[in-house]
């Protein structure tokens, strides 16, 4: 039993609470889990005929195998411009070139490293979970404003259950994304 004065105010929370799991898919894909994802390469920006663009405007991207990462210029002219890139963007990697292509390749990652990572990712999870508590707060806030304007009590009662299952619906999401980056991360 939705009512028409509180859909707005529930759908802006769940397009907020839909925003906060997406960025935080982007970041944990960002992050690296001892196998080569192109995805590490979205923060590179290459210098293109005076103007900075993502790396993926300037090259095609490849992963031929678990450990390398291919990068192919659409010029030949832009290697050292993308080399630069990467070792400007200080992700860790020593770019290789043949003239052709680009080739990065991820040295092992370390125990130490692979429990960094996890609380890397934790934090990340903990800050979207941040969020998602703030748009449900936000929820009841204004439904309490509704009621002082009004609204029925059994509607406000309605709003704010609907807040918590938005909320817990959300959560649940964020902890299976950590869960599985976390498992990615710890696989040897």
């Amino acid at each position: 039993m939705m009512t028409e004065e509180i859909k707005p105010i529930l759908d802006e929370a769940k397009k907020k609470m839909e925003e906060t799991i997406h960025f935080l898919e982007s970041s944990l894909a960002r992050i690296r889990a001892g196998k080569a994802n192109p995805h590490i390469l979205d923060v590179v920006k290459v210098e293109y005929y005076g103007n900075h663009v993502p790396l993926s405007n300037v090259a095609s991207i490849t992963t031929p195998d678990a450990k390398t990462i291919l990068i192919q210029p659409w010029e030949k002219t832009m290697i050292k411009a993308i080399e630069k890139a990467i070792l400007n963007a200080n992700i860790g990697f020593t770019p290789t070139d043949n003239g052709e292509v680009i080739r990065l390749t991820l040295p092992p990652m370390t125990e130490e490293r692979r429990k960094e990572l996890v609380k890397q990712v934790r934090i990340e999870a903990e800050e979207a979970r941040i969020t998602i508590r703030n748009a449900r707060r936000d929820v009841i806030e204004q439904i309490k404003k509704k009621v002082k304007e009004g609204l029925s009590e059994d509607i406000e009662a309605v709003g704010t259950e609907e807040a918590q299952k938005l909320h817990d619906n959300y959560v649940k999401k964020i902890d299976d994304l950590l869960a599985a980056k976390e498992k990615e991360i710890m696989t040897v």
